[in-house]
């Protein structure tokens, strides 16, 4: 605490709560203020979460399918324990993979989440939905052996029987060909997503699309160390069916086991727990005063986006004709057909794209409108919560063209400036990265220091703030 007494002896405008010691409360009015704050934040080591293995952090549905900069379970975990009771509203509004809403059933709390993108959307379903264990693999079991005996059949191997519920799925698009080259692992791909089609059972579906969705980069040509969208002409792509009935396996376990842990008012009662929506976070299908805490980790200004990370699931399971229509309802995407912008409150943010804009003009114009759509996010989070509630932001900082973008202090000034107060900010050092981390952006792949423009850092804030 001595470090923010020091604050309140420089800065007359600074306020702190000392009745209680975890919560810090201040009355801020410049960022030169916010700024301090966060330069002599200490790290909090009790939320790096660094003793656990890939094991505990994927467990029961967790693992299901690979998302790009996702938090761990135990982060939101300890946060619904810490600020909710059984049958609170938990929400997300960029739910992503489903992490949060997971947990809050888990957990015995209610679920409420939202997500632009409609893989999220299919990842989330599946991770927070348990079906019951035998039902489940008795199906399973048929449905694979359905496209093995089809495969077979086609191979000329075995003759086709007229019980057989598959039609295969050819698709005629020129980016499919573009990451699917192999004709043959096309025509595997199009029968295990016809057999799919064929299921009845909603859940059951899901369950098997998500499937699907995992397998698609390993049996691309897809380069499998790349997050940006590169081509391996040299890859030997996964077998798609041997992918697929290895991925479905293993989801089934986790299947049981989020079955198993979630509580059986809950789990009996799934529709008045849970609720996730395709939905823009700036229109939360939540009351006004409703909900008790907002766990998430929203997008990044610099990060490669999701339409990208996600195009091979969109076009097979022709969720977008193309890419480009994909793109167009994220976030801060340079993409969109038209801005609507109103006035930062954040004259942090509006140095940062005064920097910016002398480098780019395209990317100031990208980062402008990225904070403008957050706030809107921040306001919509504000109507939503309930008086006292916590958002909890889960965000680090950045940088574009060597210019600083700090997220996490621009969400701060932005957030106070709207009718929030500071609850808490933990700086949380990110075990798996090590300072500095440099991204190249041709090619997303990591490198040197002074061939990069993307500095990646090896930590990140959770911002707790507090509806007033």
């Amino acid at each position: 605490m001595a470090l923010f007494e020091e604050l309140i002896k420089k800065y007359d405008s600074l306020s702190l709560n000392t009745k209680n010691t975890d919560i810090i409360e201040f009355n801020m009015n410049t960022q030169i203020e916010i700024s301090q704050m966060f330069e002599n934040l200490s790290e909090d080591r009790s939320w790096s979460f660094e003793e656990l293995t890939r094991k505990d952090t994927s467990y029961a549905t967790h693992g299901f399918h690979k998302y790009p900069a996702k938090f761990i379970p135990q982060l939101a975990r300890r946060c619904i324990e810490e600020y909710t009771k059984e049958e609170d509203v938990v929400c997300d509004p960029f739910m992503g993979c489903g992490t949060t809403l997971v947990e809050a059933l888990v957990s015995g709390r209610k679920a409420i989440g939202t997500d632009i993108n409609a893989v999220a959307w299919l990842i989330t379903n599946t991770k927070s939905i348990p079906i019951n264990p035998d039902k489940l693999n008795k199906e399973v079991e048929r449905i694979l052996n359905d496209i093995e005996i089809y495969l077979l059949s086609s191979k000329k191997q075995v003759q086709k029987t007229l019980s057989l519920r598959t039609n295969p799925i050819i698709l005629e698009n020129e980016r499919i060909n573009y990451w699917f080259p192999n004709e043959n692992t096309r025509e595997e791909l199009g029968i295990i997503l016809g057999r799919i089609n064929e299921i009845k059972n909603k859940n059951v579906k899901n369950f098997c699309l998500c499937a699907f969705s995992n397998i698609l980069k390993g049996s691309s040509i897809w380069l499998m160390k790349s997050i940006k969208p590169t081509r391996d002409l040299n890859k030997k792509p996964s077998t798609p069916y041997k992918a697929f009935s290895r991925q479905i396996k293993m989801m089934l376990m986790g299947n049981k086991e989020l079955y198993d842990l979630m509580p059986e008012q809950v789990r009996n009662n799934l529709k008045e727990h849970f609720f996730a929506k395709k939905q823009d976070a700036r229109s939360l299908p939540c009351k006004p005063n409703s909900v008790s805490l907002i766990i998430t980790s929203p997008p990044y200004v610099t990060s490669y986006e999701y339409a990208d990370l996600h195009q091979l699931t969109a076009l097979w399971l022709e969720y977008a004709k193309d890419v480009a229509q994909f793109r167009e309802g994220f976030i801060g995407s340079i993409h969109k057909k038209e801005f609507n912008h109103i006035g930062i409150k954040s004259e942090l943010a509006k140095q940062e794209i005064e920097q910016l804009n002398k480098k780019s003009k395209r990317e100031a114009e990208t980062v402008r409108n990225y904070f403008v759509e957050m706030q809107q996010c921040f306001e919509e989070m504000h109507r939503v919560l309930k008086p006292k509630g916590k958002a909890c932001i889960v965000i680090g900082n950045t940088e574009l063209r060597k210019v600083p973008i700090l997220n996490a202090e621009v969400f701060v000034e932005i957030m106070l400036n709207i009718g929030f107060k500071i609850h808490k900010i933990v700086k949380r050092i990110i075990p798996s990265k090590i300072l500095p981390q440099t991204r190249d952006s041709k090619t997303g792949r990591f490198t040197s220091n002074h061939k990069a423009d993307r500095l990646a850092y090896a930590y990140e804030y959770i911002i707790m703030m507090e509806k007033i």
